[in-house]
């Protein structure tokens, strides 16, 4: 009987040493099962996780637009400061079809073409988009740079058709386009098209071709742009550095996220890659998120930051090149005066705030950010803020703008462009990902802990019958 009860412990010792060895293997095995699962389902190839994410956004994205209503448009064209009253959001779902003629290349590429289209959603603006507001007159403000030869032309065209530097226009004319009174009188040699828009043309149309990594050969690579309309390279900034394609575009990104590291995206909108660096973790819907913020350094003048002097284009409105917080589109955007910025101006220089009142730049409000689940790199919650402006001075030739103070980097409206992951793919997510995850953590934690109880309890009681004995 002593025989066998002292056999039993000696079985439950071992029983108990294998359970913990059994639960410790599954650290290193269990890490290797879900690397090899992910590395397969982040592939962006058909009948994957990836890429039904990919081909068609999980989660609806909108665009949300402030329109800045200018209150004084005769005080500045005498010289007075102008006065802005931002007036929104006017939504609209800019993402939800799929990409257009996706081609998986014989190599570890895929190509495709990201369709433009725009609705708008009533139930998620301050009113229709058929509202009016007193803005900048985009043809106007934009004429005599883009036409310094003719500037007696331009002023002529301007008087003839009763325009002047504002006009009231609807939501909708000044997003997608109108056609343009001014610009009508403009000879067609000059300029055929005479519509104009701060999105003209968008809806209808294509961006891209894209080409990015499918990640079959090296995960490490999947969704990273490889080339961008056929090129490698960008040609807006006459530099190797500047004109460099980074990273995704932040739609995913490869799988193990390291918070250590910056993670960089294109886009096309910007006409350069940015980046974000990490700056907190939380939970959304049960899920992990690392977020990547936009820093102020990414728009710092080149006295701040010298990696960004091939982005200073223009040293006089820069203030020799030691201005912070705006973008000069002018090369990607056919010579139109589009300046780009955070939403009234964040990490912008001062005197681009002390040109006009009504701007109150904040952090939580204004930033840009993208939320990254760090173990498949899948973007689930993003906030895409940009402001569009338009750079235009005093020009004693142009009678509109003979009178005024100063030259302007003039706020037109800011964006918007979001999305969160909606609560059925969360859940699709969790139970697919996460769930697995967590499971198999349960289960090592326990064969340990179970393998450790039996296996001392054992251990204990053979010490304490061997002392007895004796």
């Amino acid at each position: 009987m002593c025989c066998n009860k002292k056999c039993w412990l000696i079985v439950g010792s071992v029983v108990g040493g294998l359970l913990i060895i059994l639960g410790g293997v599954l650290f290193p095995a269990g890490d290797l099962i879900i690397g090899n699962t992910i590395d397969k389902e982040a592939v962006i190839e058909e009948g994957t996780i990836a890429y039904d994410n990919w081909i068609v956004p999980g989660s609806p994205v909108y665009r949300c637009f402030w329109i800045f209503h200018v209150t004084n448009p005769d005080e500045i064209l005498k010289g007075g400061k102008p006065h802005l009253e931002q007036k929104g959001p006017y939504s609209y779902l800019v993402r939800h079809v799929k990409k257009s003629n996706v081609t998986q290349n014989n190599n570890d590429t895929v190509s495709f073409y990201q369709p433009n289209e725009a609705i708008f959603q009533r139930h998620l603006s301050i009113g229709p988009e058929e509202d009016t507001y007193t803005v900048l007159n985009l043809a106007v403000a934009a004429a005599p740079d883009m036409f310094p030869s003719v500037l007696g032309v331009i002023n002529a065209a301007i008087k003839s058709s009763n325009s002047s530097l504002f006009q009231l226009r609807s939501v909708k004319e000044l997003l997608w386009g109108y056609r343009d009174p001014f610009l009508e009188k403009i000879p067609n040699f000059l300029l055929p098209d005479k519509n104009t828009g701060v999105f003209y043309p968008y809806n209808g149309t294509m961006d891209g071709p894209y080409t990015v990594y499918n990640g079959r050969n090296d995960i490490s690579r999947v969704a990273i742009i490889t080339k961008y309309k056929g090129e490698s390279t960008l040609s807006n900034w006459n530099d190797n550095y500047c004109d460099m394609i980074n990273g995704t575009d932040a739609a995913s990104f490869p799988p193990f996220v390291d918070k250590k590291k910056a993670l960089y995206f294109f886009s096309s909108e910007i006409c350069r890659s940015i980046y974000g660096l990490f700056e907190t973790e939380y939970m959304q819907k049960g899920i992990k998120l690392y977020r990547f913020v936009v820093p102020s350094a990414a728009l710092a003048s080149p006295v701040t930051n010298p990696d960004n002097q091939c982005f200073c284009t223009d040293e006089v409105l820069s203030r020799n090149c030691t201005g912070a917080g705006v973008l000069d589109l002018r090369a990607c955007q056919g010579g139109k005066p589009i300046f780009l910025s955070l939403p009234h101006f964040l990490y912008g220089s001062d005197f681009l705030l002390e040109q006009v009142s009504g701007l109150n730049p904040s952090k939580e409000e204004h930033e840009t950010f993208v939320d990254v689940e760090p173990i498949t790199g899948f973007t689930m919650h993003f906030a895409k803020r940009l402001q569009v402006n338009v750079m235009f001075q005093p020009t004693s030739q142009i009678d509109v703008l003979a009178n005024l103070q100063s030259e302007f980097v003039f706020p037109v409206l800011w964006l918007n462009e979001t999305a969160l992951i909606g609560d059925e793919s969360a859940n699709t997510f969790k139970s697919s990902v996460t769930v697995p995850m967590k499971v198999l953590d349960v289960i090592r934690i326990v064969l340990i802990c179970l393998g450790g109880v039996i296996f001392l309890s054992c251990s204990i009681a053979l010490c304490v019958r061997s002392s007895k004995k004796k």
